[in-house]
């Protein structure tokens, strides 16, 4: 495929995928999204940059297993996406958003972990109105926000930020974005992180 063409298709996708995800709220996800309203964009302090190495950490996961951020060391690209909270309404968008782009993962040998402060019973059933989502779903619920902590994105109320870390195959850091909690990341640009990696 062109790439002077990707951008075009994600476009479209993304579009598609905003359609679809309305057309799911209604159904799937009816009285079950909790609207906090508009907060403050950024609540907390980054502790760490481009160009160092990514905190490590081992988190639970909904499928039962632990992930650790080190078992990637060597084999893949690591995006992570922390999110505020589970039933919410960017939040219940913004992963099943990542589907759409699992071909564009798997060419540049990159895995994306969802991280959010909530315990594993609150994400299973949250995730399971997603459907399936191709990428292992961790909880930082205990010790509260110690991950988050670590990378310096733990909010004042003990939410997440809505943060992306891309970390190369060598566990250093390479883009980030503490965006704007009311805000869905757009997937274009992560995409455009993923395609500058080196090879």
């Amino acid at each position: 495929m062109k790439r002077y063409l990707l951008p075009a298709i994600i476009g479209a996708l993304i579009f598609s995928f905003s359609t679809a995800a309305a057309q799911t709220h209604s159904f799937a996800y009816k009285n079950n999204i909790y609207n906090p309203g508009v907060l403050k964009p950024v609540d907390s302090k980054l502790k760490v940059r481009v160009g160092e190495k990514a905190p490590d950490f081992t988190l639970p996961s909904i499928s039962g297993k632990k992930v650790a951020l080190h078992q990637f060391l060597g084999r893949k690209n690591v995006v992570l996406s922390f999110v505020p909270a589970a039933w919410t309404p960017v939040c219940s968008d913004q992963w099943p958003g990542y589907n759409i782009v699992k071909d564009v993962f798997d060419q540049h040998d990159s895995i994306l972990l969802g991280i959010t402060v909530d315990n594993l019973p609150t994400l299973f059933a949250w995730t399971n109105q997603m459907g399936n989502l191709w990428f292992p779903v961790l909880s930082d619920f205990w010790p509260h926000g110690q991950v988050c902590g670590k990378y310096g994105i733990l909010r004042s109320d003990g939410m997440a930020e809505r943060a992306l870390f891309l970390i190369d195959k060598k566990g250093i850091i390479r883009y980030i974005d503490v965006h704007d909690i009311n805000k869905r990341p757009a997937l274009e640009v992560l995409v455009r992180e993923l395609q500058e990696l080196p090879k």
